[in-house]
């Protein structure tokens, strides 16, 4: 089973909040920190083996679903990729992903991440 791991270091963005970067090989996982170093928002990356997707969602922007295009040749995978929009999501689904690869996540990540996946499902209780 492939579980997300912290990376590091994480390249910062000036002017952007921190960032910590958890990845696996299915999954990736960007969260930013606001200035007391507590989760504020994400960017679940999923299906990073088949055709990628990226859903982040931040307070002040809210929620966005997006496929990651990596150009012509998506073996290629080198470069910057584009996110392009692809609104349809299963949040159910990727709950189930990010739960089974986060028993390494810091647990007020995970909770913000499951949180806010739950809560796009309906609720729904995916154990």
């Amino acid at each position: 089973m492939s579980l997300l791991r912290e990376m590091g270091p994480v390249r910062q963005v000036r002017g952007e909040p921190r960032r910590r970067w958890f990845s696996s090989d299915r999954c990736d996982l960007i969260v930013w920190l606001d200035d007391a170093g507590v989760p504020e928002g994400f960017q679940f990356c999923y299906d990073k083996d088949d055709d990628e997707r990226a859903l982040t969602w931040r307070p002040q922007f809210g929620l966005s679903h997006m496929k990651v295009d990596y150009g012509d040749d998506p073996t290629a995978r080198r470069g910057t990729p584009l996110l392009v929009a692809d609104g349809a999501y299963d949040a159910a689904r990727m709950l189930r992903l990010f739960q089974a690869e986060a028993a390494l996540v810091p647990a007020e990540v995970a909770t913000l991440v499951a949180g806010k996946l739950s809560e796009l499902a309906g609720g729904a209780d995916t154990r």
